[in-house]
Order: C-alpha cells, then structure tokens, then sequence
C-alpha cells in the first residue's frame, strides 16, 4: 500500500498542492516551504489517532487563518475549507474486500484514474485498484468551533449520505507518523496512541493489569511512618475539619500513589532503561537523545514486521544519530514499509535516495507548492552528481538561494568576507547565512552554466561569482543566474591584493608562518608584502589563506569590489521600498580599482 497522490487546499501555508509521490521519498526544500505540512496533512487523511484531539484543526490551520467570509453585500460566500485528499494504491487482498464499494483504477503510467469507458482495459497490469479518501475541515459557526471529518470520496459526489473513513478503516491502512514529541516522552508509555501500546494492538495483547494494579496501589499508604511526621499532620488537618462538617462525610486524608484510574496509570507508566552496564535504570526518556531515537526506531521496525503494509512517514531521522546510523535506519525501514516518506537536512540520509525519489518542494507567494523534480544539465553527470552529492550537490538542493563559485578560493573566501563585514557595519551588510545562500564550487569556469541551470530548474534563486570570463562564457552564466558578480581580474587573490590596503598587507605578512621556500625567496616578506602575499596565496590556493587573510581586515580594508558585491547581494535578496532597479544586472565590475594606498 502507498499514497501515489496528494492533494492539498487551504491547509496551513498550502493554498493549493498537488503531489506525485514517490513508494520511497524524502522531501527537500527552505525552512517553511511546507515539508512538515506536507506529512501533517497525511496525518489528518490517514493518522487513526490524529481526529482523537477535539477538534482535530483551529484557526491556525487554515491559509492565512482565514476560516471564516463574513456576508458580502448581502450575498453568501462559500466558507473555507481544508480539503486533503489522498490517492492510495497497491492495496492489499484485505483492504480490497474491506473498500470494495468504493475502488477505482489507477494508471501509473500515467499517474492519473482510469476513466475509460472500456472495461476491459482495468485488466491492464499498469492499471491498479485504488482508494480516495478526503479529509474535510471547516468551521461550524452555530457550535462556534471547528470540526474534521474523513470520508470515502467517492461517496461525497456519488452517495446521498457522506460515507465517513472511520478510526477502524485507518488502522487497515497502518500509516504512522514519527514526530519529536512522540520520540521524547510517549514511545515506551501505555498513552493511546503511542507506539508500544500500537505493538500492544497489533499483537492482539491485552494485559488485565489495571485491576491488579490498581488494587494494590489502593492498599498501599504513604508516609505511615509516625517518625515522618506527615500523617500527624494530616490528622491534626482532619480533626480541625472535624469542627465544621458531619461525621458522615467521612473525610480523613491521606496520601495514596495515584489517582487509581485507568487514563491516569497510562499516563504515568513508563518503562525504565539500564543507564550503563550497572544495575541502575532509569525512565527511557531520560535517556540520551541519540539512545532515544534509535529505541524509537526500533519500535517502529517491529511495528513494520507485525503490519506488513506500513506506511511510514518520519521528520529528520538523523537528530543525534551519527552518520552510519542514519543510513542504516533509512536501509532498514525502506526494506520494511510498503512506502517510506522522510524529510532531512542530513547529506548521509539523502544519498540513500535516488534522484526520481528525491521531492524538492518549492512553495510561491500565492501559496502555491510544487514538487521540482532534479534534471541533470549535459554538463552534470549522474556519475559525478552521486560522487560528490556530499561535498558539492546537497548543500544547494536544501537552500532556497545558490550562489555558484568559480573555485574553491571564491567558494571559501566570499562568504568570510560578507561575514567580516556584517561584523563590521550590520546596518549596510548581511553575511550570506543570513540571506539564505548557500555557496557551490563549481570546480571551474567552465562548470559555472550547468551547476547553475541545475538549481536554477529547481526553483532556486541563483547567482554567480568569478574572475573575469570571455564574452561567450560570460553569456552562457549570464542565461542561468539572476546575478553574476564578476570582477576585472585574472584571479580573485589579485583582486584582493590590488584592492586593499598597504597596511593590511604588511600587517598580514608579518603574523605568517612562512613556508621554507618562500622565507628564502623574502628574507624579510613585509618589505615586498604584494609580492611575498602573491606567491604564498598560489601556494595556499585552496586552503583558506585569501578567507584567513579577509577575516582580519577592517571595513575599509576590504576591496571595494567586494564591498560593492557584498551591498549588491544583498538588495537583490531584500530591496528596499525604495529601489525600483533590484533584479537588474549587476555592474559589480564598475568598482574594480587599483591599489588605494600604493605600491608596498
């Protein structure tokens, strides 16, 4: 069983959604683009647990909190309303049977109904029974509160009478939703709904322990002891009550261990975990957050076995869990759910994930989400895009903005220097974390197009910066970035040479270590310090010496080159109410200049 669609109006930041997805996948994108939406939305169409919270939605539900139009001129609106509706496929022989009056046909090749007037083409073996099921949610004004209710959906246009998807029709689908609130306090309790007390369900076990227990908690006192003190007092608290009510209210307090019902026993027992390899335990969310999540996931492993038809959906599994444990656990409940959806920040958890099975999701202002799927330009190969995922492709596909370094010095350099600079003056410069970008090395010049025609068919903001190109190359960056940032030099370490100040030079070379070869070529490297620095940043190129070299620099210090594109940066990200102009092409290039102290 799997969700092959979702469909999603008006819920939460949604507008509007219409999502393929994937018998494996892990979604990508920005922080509040709607991942968690996304797996909050399945919760509500297929959680068996979710409708127990009264009311299931509130306000803050709805897009833009707007649940309610007030009459216009009179005339009636049509109220607001969620509607999530899930397309489930590959069901088993017993969900069949169980939903049989309301089956359809599912095309995967076409990832559409099939709606045929031919019968005979259902016997296809692309075309699969399926299930729709709508969650609805709305706002009741006589009751002055919200409600949610889940339907079989082709009872809400065919049926006289809605037909609901009842807790029991859930519980037949098995999809579990794995949050951090579960993880931390619920997992090994008996709450309803946790995990150990869905093991409990799923093997038919039905431990008569509540009237025992509760017996003899009943029989037992605390604080009995006459040396304590405690039951004196309660006893002196008695006798003065004494004085204002009859005998026959019999109150006499005293102190048991609970309140001796079955909710609040589910509440309070827990299972309690070895801490170490002594005899000492302790209650299991005590334990460390790492321990605690691969305890969870081990739960949800043996749920998976017990169902056979899981689906599961999980927020960033690798939350304190090294890097080989994060690509076991997405292995593993792969091979053990019917369908696995995960979101992630963890390069170890995305390569587990080919690129059909990898959802970058993008949301515009209207509210609109989409799935962008990854198509690699000539210039990418997949053999290459798998190679260097970790180093090179997984940083962009999580960030909403990508700017596409010519090489490594560009890619280590630039972002120290927009960082030193908002140091310096907050007021006119951001560093590029704070605009939300996200650095790529390209490797080369030559790389600069296809690295950034790749983020930019993902629905990425892209950039651009490097040395100066020949007009062709110029061109062909120009066509996929909204901003190239080029300066007039050959390299970027003469830029920052040529740009700074005499100072700054003299005063850099004086605190370096100096290699052996070039303490014999400058004897003394702070007389000739442009020279001396040139001929140590060639040596360091690719090791940090131009970025250690800009992150020591006063404002005025640094190049005005790089002042300018670090200001231009950021207004094309967040442009005044007053600038008309953001967006435009960069004249970054205007402000290369020479040497503003003179020659060393």
């Amino acid at each position: 069983m799997r969700v092959a669609r979702l469909s999603i109006e008006n819920y939460r930041g949604i507008k509007k959604s219409n999502l393929l997805l994937p018998k494996h996948g892990v979604l990508l994108g920005d922080n509040n683009t709607g991942k968690t939406t996304v797996l909050e939305a399945l919760d509500l169409v297929l959680g068996p647990d979710r409708l127990n919270r009264q009311p299931p939605i509130d306000e803050h539900d709805f897009f833009q909190g707007v649940y309610w139009h007030d009459l216009d001129d009179g005339v009636e609106q049509a109220q607001p309303q969620i509607e999530i509706e899930a397309t489930v496929t590959d069901l088993s022989d017993e969900q069949k049977a169980k939903f049989g009056d309301f089956i359809e046909f599912w095309d995967h090749l076409l990832d559409d109904f099939y709606e045929e007037p031919s019968p005979e083409g259902v016997d296809d073996e692309d075309i699969q029974e399926a299930l729709r099921i709508t969650f609805i949610g709305r706002y009741d004004p006589e009751e002055d509160d919200f409600e949610g209710k889940t339907f079989f959906s082709r009872s809400l246009s065919e049926a006289q009478n809605p037909v609901l998807f009842s807790k029991k029709h859930k519980q037949l689908c098995g999809f579990l939703y794995l949050r951090t609130l579960r993880t931390g306090s619920r997992a090994l309790s008996l709450e309803r709904g946790s995990l150990l007390d869905i093991i409990l369900r799923l093997k038919e076990f039905r431990p008569r322990m509540w009237e025992n227990t509760i017996t003899t908690l009943s029989s037992m006192s605390v604080a009995d002891d006459p040396e304590l003190g405690i039951n004196s007092v309660l006893e002196s608290v008695n006798d003065s009550l004494k004085k204002y009510v009859p005998k026959e209210w019999g109150v006499e307090p005293h102190l048991k261990v609970s309140n001796l019902t079955r909710e609040h026993l589910r509440k309070i027992i827990t299972a309690f975990i070895a801490t170490g390899d002594g005899t000492h335990a302790a209650p299991f969310y005590r334990q460390g957050t790492g321990t605690i999540n691969m305890l969870v996931l081990a739960m949800l492993s043996q749920i998976a076995e017990e169902k056979q038809n899981v689906i599961f959906a999980m927020e960033e599994p690798e939350t304190a869990i090294p890097p080989y444990a994060q690509k076991r656990i997405v292995h593993e409940v792969r091979n053990l759910a019917s369908q696995t959806l995960f979101t992630s920040h963890s390069p170890y958890v995305l390569e587990e994930f080919g690129i059909e099975e990898t959802m970058v999701l993008a949301r515009n202002e209207a509210g609109n989400l989409t799935r962008q799927n990854i198509e690699l330009p000539d210039s990418v190969k997949l053999k290459r895009y798998r190679q260097e995922f970790r180093t090179r492709f997984c940083e962009g596909l999580l960030a909403r903005r990508v700017l596409v370094a010519e090489g490594a010095t560009e890619a280590s350099a630039f972002p120290v220097a927009c960082r030193r600079l908002a140091e310096l003056n907050p007021d006119e410069y951001s560093s590029l974390e704070a605009l939300g970008i996200c650095t790529i090395d390209a490797a080369s010049e030559t790389n600069i197009p296809g690295m950034a025609e790749l983020y930019k068919g993902l629905g990425k903001n892209t950039f651009a910066i490097c040395d100066k190109q020949g007009q062709q190359n110029k061109m062909l960056i120009e066509e996929q970035v909204e901003l190239l940032l080029m300066h007039e030099e050959k390299g970027f370490e003469d830029m920052v040479l040529k740009g700074t100040t005499s100072a700054a030079r003299k005063r850099f070379a004086a605190g370096l270590e100096w290699p052996q070869h070039l303490t014999e070529r400058y004897p003394n490297p702070t007389i000739s310090a442009l020279e001396s620095l040139s001929d140590f940043f060639k040596w360091s190129k690719g090791s940090w010496g131009i970025a250690d070299f800009l992150a020591q620099c006063s404002e005025s210090e640094i190049p005005e080159w790089l002042r300018s594109s670090a200001r231009e940066l950021k207004q094309y990200c967040y442009p005044s109410d007053g600038d008309q102009d953001a967006g435009n092409d960069v004249s970054s290039e205007d402000f290369n200049e020479g040497d503003p102290d003179g020659a060393d």
